[in-house]
């Protein structure tokens, strides 16, 4: 748990307030330390791009849902934004958020602890216009395909440019809580987060939640595609043989957001530390803290109740030592389900999936 971040330091901030990670696309994170409220302001909601923003007239706009299905729709913004409507809360999280702190260091924009933001989300529910195209019965995923396009810069690289395209199981898709959305904290959508339409999986890593949402497909076939299988996917050797498999469900997590890394603090002090905690597939039921780099730990208390899908801040109540030096500060959460956090990164998931403890490290000066 001695790890340190390679590249913590040197980071330019965006005029707006988010830490900038990559240019041509736009990369932004959160600084975590600045984590207050149980909703993040769209404007410290983190931007993950692989392409340049599309500009989308929502005058011209439609959503296509084609595929395995009884009517092919063509929905304008407009259709929409008439049908049944659903608001949820849920926390979007980058699949690569942490990769700073992984060592060796691994290519991929070097998030920190701000690509992870909790919001509320407000659309029309999956399931609804799945019904009204009328899906057939053996379709097994459904796919989403953004707007916008180009070539990635990570290998392996395809051959020519291509669309941001996820899918989802269609088990998933059809619960009341996957949305078409459109707006964002009671406010249209900004372009940077989707404008005019997004998906929002809850409960899955935030590449499920499709930007600049164009097309919708009812597929027969598990989906193949390099958003899919080359990149954002992971290996499974449980049976034996590694298989590559899709990333889905954002894995247990807590973070510290205060202190931030490398604070200088008084000695003997009265000081909170202040985080949050989320999962996918389960509730967070408990929060750990380690003030000695894991050797010991402490339990501390959440500040808001369980809401499935979206975050727990929690809060430690913290005498800083009498004795000067440099202290490690862990954080780790206990689901329902009865797991915990892992204790180091599992390599089958490359960059993705920074899922352990990450070390916070603090100075406390002399008296």
């Amino acid at each position: 748990m001695d790890m340190q971040p390679e590249n913590w330091s040197g980071t330019a901030v965006h005029p707006v307030g988010l830490v900038i990670r990559q240019k041509d696309p736009n990369n932004l994170e959160m600084p975590f330390d600045q984590l207050d409220g149980f909703i993040t302001p769209a404007e410290l909601f983190y931007i993950r791009s692989h392409f340049p923003t599309p500009q989308l007239d929502p005058a011209t706009y439609r959503l296509a849902i084609a595929g395995a299905v009884r009517s092919e729709l063509r929905l304008s913004y407009a259709d929409i934004r008439t049908m049944p409507s659903r608001t949820c809360i849920a926390t979007l999280e980058c699949a690569g958020n942490g990769r700073v702190f992984l060592s060796p260091p691994a290519p991929g924009a070097q998030w920190q602890l701000g690509a992870v933001g909790n919001a509320e989300w407000t659309g029309v529910p999956l399931s609804v216009v799945l019904e009204r195209a009328g899906l057939a019965d053996d379709v097994c995923e459904i796919v989403l395909e953004g707007a916008d396009r180009g070539i990635p810069k990570e290998e392996p690289k395809p051959p020519g440019p291509i669309s941001y395209v996820r899918s989802i199981p269609r088990t998933r898709a059809i619960e009341s809580d996957v949305l078409i959305a459109y707006q964002m904290n009671g406010r249209d959508l900004t372009p940077d987060h989707g404008y005019p339409l997004r998906a929002i999986v809850p409960g899955h890593y935030g590449m499920a939640s499709v930007k600049w949402l164009t097309s919708i497909v009812a597929t027969t076939r598990s989906f193949q595609g390099y958003w899919q299988t080359s990149d954002y996917a992971y290996w499974d050797n449980s049976a034996g043989t590694p298989i590559r498999r899709p990333l889905a469900e954002m894995k247990l997590k807590s973070q510290i957001a205060r202190p931030r890394m490398y604070e200088i603090l008084q000695p003997d002090r009265p000081y909170t530390i202040f985080g949050a905690a989320w999962a996918g597939g389960t509730d967070v039921a408990e929060i750990w803290i380690s003030l000695d780099g894991g050797a010991s730990w402490v339990q501390g208390d959440f500040l808001d109740p369980i809401n499935r899908n979206a975050w727990r801040r929690w809060k430690y109540d913290w005498i800083t030592p009498t004795r000067p030096g440099r202290y490690t500060l862990l954080a780790r959460a206990r689901g329902a389900d009865q797991r915990t956090q892992p204790d180091g990164h599992n390599p089958n998931f490359g960059s993705y999936v920074i899922d352990h403890p990450l070390p916070i490290e603090v100075f406390v000066n002399a008296p």
